[in-house]
């Protein structure tokens, strides 16, 4: 039997409405839980900032998928600005510690990518305007 996932849309250029799951199938996690657990992933990510840019690692595109499983196992894809940034290997655990702490999850898994690269489209336009780019 294939074990069910959701998968937490990060997608950031529509702040309009609360963030909502994904699933891929029939979830053991009750909806109203599950959407719970999302916003609270989000609000903890953007605990999270890129010392170099003061904007926070989810508003500037670098969560790329965040999945949780029956089990509450969270699993986070992220990349860097740049592969050479300065907290490369510190930055998976500034995440996971964030993340950690969310009511429903009992363990997180950080995962380093490189692909596809970062870009600065990438930003959601909350980031674009902290920067000055709108």
């Amino acid at each position: 039997m294939e074990e069910q996932r959701d998968i937490i849309d990060v997608k950031t250029s529509e702040p309009a409405e609360p963030p909502q799951a994904e699933t891929s199938g029939a979830s053991s996690i009750p909806e109203e839980e599950l959407s719970r657990i999302t916003a609270d992933i989000i609000a903890a990510l953007k605990t999270v900032y890129d010392p170099e840019i003061p904007v926070d690692i989810y508003e500037l595109g670098l969560i790329y998928k965040v999945d949780i499983d029956d089990d509450r196992l969270l699993t986070v894809d992220m990349t860097l600005t740049a592969p050479g940034c300065p907290v490369a290997g510190e930055m998976p655990g500034w995440v996971e510690g964030a993340v950690r702490g969310v009511e429903g999850v009992e363990d997180v898994k950080v995962n380093m990518t490189f692909e596809p690269p970062w870009t600065p489209e990438k930003m959601s336009d909350e980031a674009k305007l902290e920067l000055g780019w709108l």
